[in-house]
């Protein structure tokens, strides 16, 4: 074609006009699918595929044959190769495709600002499921099918694609790649034959280093370090020596020895090449930690509260030690005579392992729920086991202000506290490190944040082991490997802090497991869980997922301490869950199918399990408190009366 320029225009005016041109030729070019690198035209021939196998999928005349369930065995693997950037780019969406549930109301960090919504489950892992069901609608199946393939058109949205025009998103979304790797792709959380894991796995990393080349061709100076490639290669030859038995895979080692190597590099790449990124999935995220087992990795809550802008470590040390002093006083309760300390025992990694449930504040009941341990709290975006709170200032307020636990009116205690001549003192000092000129409510709460807080970034000797700094012990791998295989336990409590806060770690999730009121399995907890925040009939029974870390010593187990011991807990899931041992429940999100664990398997789980105890010490409690002039006052003890 000829390119002929209006008469009028010459000189200067030319270079706008072809300026001009050249942008709406760009245009035009994105508008009819036409690729600029070979990173984009790489994507763009993936989704196309995924499309082209979804529709064939549809178009199967008997969804029971063989040659059926041989395509969907090859559309997960078109999927797999494309995975990279779907997850990443349109998470929402991706469900669509590959949804582990029909529905799904996990509530993510941004939901701290807006209602939860239902995300709503499609395509491949849901209709393997359904197909494995003795009485089941193809129309369903079909359904879910259609709704996977029409969902591919929002991945060639050029608000998409154009991600795939710049270098950032790149380095993103193969964190999240990396993240899902030790905790995802190897567990079966999203395939429902786990025949079928290690060759989706191999498949899909083998697709990746595609990615990497096709970025490493379109962006010359953003290209992945040569250290950063080599170990990649080395981790699919190491895939391509093992079998495809996923019994004999080895979680540990393919994180310890790969995983995480990639990740911290893939880290120092964010930070040497200043890439931003574009999506809020990235919002808990930190840039430094070079570590999937680095306690910072992500951030869920803010351990500092209204002192979050002190750095000296010898203010912080006078805000912890104004902490601990208000967290065994029980000047925060009505009757002064119970403490935060009253029911999370320091000593007892600030749980009570002595008792099933805590007393309410009549000292005569018993409180519904067993006392969560507080060392973790910071690495959950949403707080109580029902996830009521997201953050640790409403939680406080709800403790101190609840007729059945300390029973304080939350206005009065800042005024009661600085009755106190040394907490005045001590208040009026540390609120100078703030914005606000006056001490607060927020200081007194602040304080005892921090105070606890230093407890929550202690390792444990498993996670010495994943930094090579302790020797292997073969029975703690052996029950990770299991933790994260055929025991299941991975697909809801994941690494790194083995708990229901999944890669890119903006989410909470809540499971239903059918928890019986006692050891008889005559009947439900009667405790409806998250359904009292939020009403809809997926949440009934439905609890947080607590961490595994520290669980060794932080008995009893479950919302209502029903079991006493980690025996009594595998045993429980070893059975199916609440429907696996009797009881009737439809909502159940725990598979009622048998583990068949063998009691040396139970044996090497628990090996790993105390692997994740922390090296906590919290100190000997204050010997006195801050004396007062006010008679009903002067009579507190340190931690409580009960």
């Amino acid at each position: 074609m000829k390119l002929c320029l209006p008469k009028m225009l010459s000189g200067k005016y030319i270079i706008f006009y072809l300026l001009a041109m050249a942008i709406l030729i760009w245009m035009l070019g994105s508008a009819f699918g036409e690729v600029r690198s070979p990173a984009e035209k790489w994507y763009a021939n993936q989704v196309l595929e995924l499309r082209k196998e979804l529709q064939q999928l549809s178009e199967h005349d008997s969804l029971r044959s063989d040659h059926f369930k041989h395509q969907l065995h090859k559309t997960r693997l078109s999927l797999k190769k494309i995975d990279f950037w779907l997850r990443y780019l349109e998470p929402i969406a991706y469900k669509l495709i590959n949804g582990p549930l029909p529905l799904e109301w996990e509530t993510e960090v941004f939901e701290k600002f807006e209602p939860p919504y239902p995300r709503w489950g499609g395509g491949l892992t849901l209709a393997e499921n359904y197909l494995e069901e003795t009485i089941f609608i193809e129309d369903s199946i079909l359904h879910l099918l259609d709704t996977a393939e029409k969902t591919c058109d929002v991945f060639w949205h050029d608000s998409i694609r154009i991600f795939l025009r710049r270098p950032d998103a790149f380095f993103y979304a193969q964190r999240l790649f990396l993240l899902n790797l030790s905790a995802i792709y190897t567990t079966g959380f999203e395939c429902p034959d786990s025949a079928r894991i290690i060759p989706e796995l191999k498949e899909m990393c083998e697709a990746v280093l595609e990615i990497q080349l096709a970025h490493n061709e379109s962006f010359l100076e953003f290209k992945l370090a040569d250290s950063f490639m080599n170990r990649y290669r080395d981790m699919l030859v190491y895939l391509q020596s093992k079998t495809d038995d996923w019994s004999e895979f080895s979680h540990f080692h393919f994180i310890r020895d790969f995983v995480d190597p990639l990740f911290g590099m893939n880290q120092e790449m964010i930070r040497k090449y200043k890439v931003r990124s574009q999506s809020f999935n990235d919002f808990s995220l930190s840039r430094n930690a070079q570590s999937i087992f680095d306690k910072n990795l992500y951030e869920a809550q803010d351990d500092q509260g209204v002192f979050r802008s002190v750095r000296t470590e010898s203010q912080k040390n006078e805000i912890f030690a104004l902490g601990k002093l208000l967290f065994y006083d029980p000047v925060l309760s009505s009757n002064n005579q119970r403490a935060c300390a009253s029911c999370h025992v320091p000593s007892m990694l600030f749980t009570d392992t002595t008792k099933s449930t805590a007393f309410q504040f009549d000292k005569i009941q018993k409180l519904e729920r067993n006392t969560p341990s507080l060392i973790e709290s910071i690495h959950q975006h949403l707080l109580m086991l029902d996830g009521k709170h997201f953050n640790l200032m409403n939680q406080m307020k709800d403790v101190m202000s609840n007729p059945i636990e300390l029973n304080m009116d939350t206005l009065k205690i800042l005024k009661k506290v600085m009755s106190i001549t040394e907490y005045k003192l001590r208040l009026n000092s540390v609120s100078k490190y703030t914005s606000y000129s006056k001490p607060q409510f927020e200081h007194i709460a602040g304080a005892i944040t921090m105070y606890l807080s230093q407890f929550a970034y202690q390792y444990s000797a498993f996670d010495s082991m994943i930094f090579k700094q302790r020797a292997e012990e073969e029975s703690v791998i052996k029950g990770f490997n299991l933790f994260m295989g055929k025991a299941q336990c991975g697909t809801c409590h994941f690494p790194p802090q083995f708990n229901g806060v999944k890669p890119p770690y903006v989410g909470s999730e809540f499971e239903v497991l059918g928890t019986p009121s006692d050891t008889s399995f005559k009947k439900l907890s009667q405790d409806q869980g998250r359904y009292k925040v939020w009403p809809v009939k997926e949440m009934k029974g439905a609890f947080r997922t607590p961490t595994i870390r520290n669980s060794h010593k932080t008995k009893p187990y479950m919302h209502n301490g029903v079991f006493w011991t980690l025996e009594e807990v595998i045993d429980f899931y070893n059975h199916g869950g609440g429907v696996g041992n009797g009881l009737e429940l439809v909502n159940q999100t725990l598979s009622s199918d048998s583990l068949r664990l063998s009691n040396n398997e139970i044996a090497d789980l628990i090996f790993f399990i105390c692997s994740l105890d922390e090296n906590i010490q919290a100190g000997n409690p204050p010997e006195s408190l801050p004396l007062s002039k006010n008679k009903k006052l002067t009579a507190r003890k340190p931690g409580g009366e009960y």
